[in-house]
């Protein structure tokens, strides 16, 4: 059953993977324990070896939950199979690089299946610099509860998806963000 559910969710991003951006801000009074990513600098000059960092679904929604200081994670799902998901990726690079003396973290959580852990998500994040951000999820884990629990519009039908989160504010964007829109968003919890 279970596969069934990642192959219906698998065949819908395949799909849908391409949709316009929507986007909700929404104020979230709960409260969850948080785990940290390794946190990268935002040097993108030397290769840095991946890091193979796989979380499951609890640990993921930890991830996501709200913490109790002024920093801004933004979380970004993703897939080396998903071209708007490659296609977004420089101008998060770009503002990885330009927050990097401020208090942003950026975390890609990978939806590739596992076979492609070791090969095409690890080459992909050390050509693009993303080695410590980048960490691994198994979508065949994710329960249909995951989604509503976690987030207020996105039900893993479609990436990219964009989660951003600094105390009780929350924003999501189902789709491809442009440089502008990501930027738009980011000043947005300032």
């Amino acid at each position: 059953m279970k596969r069934l559910i990642f192959g219906v969710v698998l065949l819908t991003a395949l799909s849908a993977c391409n949709k316009e951006a929507t986007v909700t801000e929404t104020t979230d009074e709960e409260t969850a324990d948080a785990i940290i990513a390794n946190e990268s600098d935002g040097s993108m000059d030397a290769v840095i070896p991946f890091k193979r960092v796989e979380l499951n679904p609890d640990e993921t929604s930890k991830l996501l939950g709200k913490k109790e200081n002024d920093t801004l994670y933004i979380t970004n799902f993703w897939a080396t199979w998903c071209p708007p998901c490659i296609k977004e990726i420089p101008h998060f690079r770009e503002k990885m690089t330009e927050l990097k003396s401020q208090p942003v973290k950026f975390t890609f959580i990978s939806l590739d299946p596992k076979e492609d852990w070791d090969t095409k998500v690890k080459a992909f994040a050390e050509e693009n610099g993303l080695s410590e951000n980048v960490v691994l999820l198994d979508g065949s884990t994710l329960t249909p509860a995951f989604f509503p629990a976690n987030f207020k519009d996105w039900d893993g039908g479609s990436i990219p998806f964009t989660f951003m989160r600094k105390g009780d504010k929350t924003d999501e964007t189902v789709g491809m963000m442009s440089m502008e829109a990501l930027t738009e968003k980011i000043n947005s919890f300032k």
